[in-house]
């Protein structure tokens, strides 16, 4: 890990983080910055969305991850009393013993890793909290903004809200030029590449292949390239796209290929159905699953594909790439200017252009040996993409604030 902070002596010795509920992706992280930076940490959270039998709404069904947590870190869970908890709506974050909460704790800075909800706006606006550092890390971008009014009035209100904050954490490039477009000056900005634990998914490679070879099997895929299709079967994602790209692929793809969509939501029954329709008999189905299997799904699967209309980064992405499967996505996922190199560590298409999809689907699917060197090309390169970096970026900028 990234080396703990030495240069503000009596400055910085308290890290509030305040997070709307417990995530996969961040969680192992957690974990290692309080044991690695010499920080006191607390996480102050919103909602116990992942660790309750919460209903998450994409996937339409409770929600709890089978890995752990809410360990090796300090954290408070701090009542939601929003009648329709989440990040679907401004009020979904409505948490108001956060402010007297975070202010008995007494931090030296705080890290929020979100800002559109009344909670956040609410915490910013608080004098109680004006003279102390407060950093920003999210991974929104611009990539699916088109001009209107309530563009230009939401622009302008988030530009007067970022004066807020002291420094931002970067997760790649269109996220920085995200902050740019927001007026926030350079100097504030501190990059550390959005990140999964890719040791848990080195460490599991070892042990996956006979799942992975299991799955195949009870899947009835033999010799056949799989593509896959992980995440919430919801519009935004267009997991309809994947479907009609496929459909058009040459007979001899579709004879030598599978297609699986992994996961749930409410365009399940409609993706089935379609399939039929199609007379598509190599499309298959998986249910949600958890964090545990995912890396057998993906040691089994020969290219992944995330069609999404907009996706802040496409975290699924760095899983597969762990395990060697590499993407296709859209130039509307915000992984797609850092994390896929096209023709490299996969590809990128239009959104919602099915025909691009398809050149990108028969490209990969014609020739498994040079897709399998760019899956392991997508190996070496996801490795970028740590914790490490995180730390360190958050490092860079809390000796920033703490000497500004």
């Amino acid at each position: 890990m990234a080396r703990a902070i030495t240069n503000c002596p009596g400055m910085l010795k308290r890290l509030a983080i305040v997070a709307g509920h417990p995530v996969q992706y961040i969680s192992p992280w957690l974990s290692g910055l309080a044991d690695n930076t010499g920080i006191e940490l607390k996480v102050f959270y919103l909602w116990d969305l992942g660790v309750s039998s919460a209903k998450d709404p994409g996937f339409g069904r409770p929600l709890q991850w089978d890995i752990p947590m809410l360990e090796g870190y300090a954290y408070q869970f701090i009542p939601n009393r929003a009648s329709k908890p989440g990040n679907s709506h401004f009020f979904g974050y409505s948490n108001p013993g956060l402010a007297s909460n975070l202010a008995a704790w007494q931090p030296d800075a705080i890290l929020l890793m979100n800002y559109a909800f009344l909670t956040y706006v609410l915490l910013l606006l608080d004098p109680r909290f004006w003279k102390i550092p407060i950093i920003f890390r999210g991974d929104s971008h611009n990539l699916n903004r088109t001009p209107s009014l309530k563009d230009k009035i939401s622009r302008l209100c988030r530009n007067l809200l970022f004066r807020r904050f002291s420094a931002f954490l970067v997760v790649g490039k269109a996220n920085y030029q995200y902050y740019r477009d927001a007026g926030v000056p350079a100097f504030k900005l501190f990059t550390g590449l959005h990140a999964v634990d890719n040791a848990r998914f080195i460490d599991a490679e070892k042990a996956v292949s006979l799942k992975a070879a299991e799955l195949r099997k009870n899947l009835g895929i033999d010799q056949e390239n799989l593509v896959i299709f992980v995440g919430k079967f919801v519009e935004v994602k267009r997991p309809l796209d994947l479907l009609n790209a496929y459909a058009d692929l040459p007979t001899h793809l579709l004879r030598t290929s599978r297609i699986v969509f992994v996961g749930d939501g409410p365009l399940r029954q409609i993706i089935r159905r379609h399939a039929e329709r199609l007379g598509l008999d190599s499309v298959l189905f998986l249910p949600f699953q958890n964090q545990s299997m995912l890396p057998a799904v993906y040691a089994a699967a020969d290219v992944l594909v995330l069609p999404s209309q907009s996706e802040t980064w496409g975290l699924v992405v760095n899983e597969a790439m762990n395990l060697g499967c590499p993407a296709i996505v859209t130039e509307r996922v915000g992984c797609a200017y850092d994390l896929v190199v096209p023709g490299q560590t996969g590809w990128v298409f239009p959104p919602g252009n099915t025909g691009a999809l398809k050149q990108c689907l028969e490209e990969a699917l014609s020739d498994p040996e040079r897709l399998h060197q760019i899956g392991e090309n997508a190996r070496r390169h996801v490795l970028k993409f740590s914790y490490d970096g995180i730390t360190a970026s958050l490092q860079q900028a809390l000796q920033y604030v703490c000497h500004g």
